[in-house]
C-alpha cells in the first residue's frame, strides 16, 4: 500500500512538471485557471514556480511512501511523516466533499479529485498502520 501510494505521488509530481508544457490548459482542466491568472498578475513566473514547488512536495511524499515500504533509503521521521501525509490527503478529500455539499457546489471533477485524495490517504494510513502494527507484534512475540 505504501509503495503504491509512493509511486502514485511520484507520478503526480511528474504530471505537474510535464503539465507545465501546457500550463494554461492544465490550470483550466484542474479548475485553478482563474487563481493562476491572478497570481501571474503579480509576476508571470509565480504560477510556474508554485507548480514546481507543489511537484517537489508530491515527489517527497512519494519518496516517503517508498521509504516506508523499504524500496528507498530510510528517511527521517518516517513514521510521523507517513501519518501526516495520510492526514493531509484525508483532510483534503473529506474537506472538499463536505464543503462542496454544504455550499451545493459539487462538480464531477472536484468529486473525482476528492475521491482520489481519499484513496491515496487511505493507502498511506492503512499501509502505515499495517507496517507499524506488524512491527510491534513481532517485537512482542520475539523479544
Amino acid at each position: 500500500m505504501l509503495k503504491l501510494g509512493g509511486y502514485i505521488n511520484i507520478l503526480i509530481a511528474i504530471g505537474h512538471i510535464v503539465g507545465l508544457l501546457w500550463a494554461d490548459k492544465m490550470f483550466e482542466v484542474t479548475g485553478i485557471g482563474s487563481e493562476m491568472t491572478e497570481l501571474a498578475q503579480n509576476h508571470s513566473s509565480l504560477p510556474y514556480l508554485l507548480t514546481v514547488f507543489v511537484s517537489i512536495i508530491f515527489f517527497i511524499f512519494g519518496l516517503y511512501g517508498l521509504s516506508a515500504d523499504n524500496k528507498f533509503r530510510n528517511l527521517p521521521f518516517l513514521k510521523p511523516v507517513i501519518f501526516l501525509i495520510a492526514a493531509i490527503y484525508l483532510l483534503r478529500g473529506l474537506g472538499e466533499l463536505i464543503v462542496d455539499n454544504i455550499q451545493g457546489t459539487n462538480s464531477i471533477t472536484e468529486t473525482i479529485y476528492s475521491l482520489f485524495a481519499l484513496i491515496i490517504g487511505l493507502l498511506f494510513l492503512i499501509g502505515g498502520l499495517k507496517k507499524w502494527n506488524l512491527a510491534t507484534n513481532k517485537e512482542i512475540t520475539n523479544p
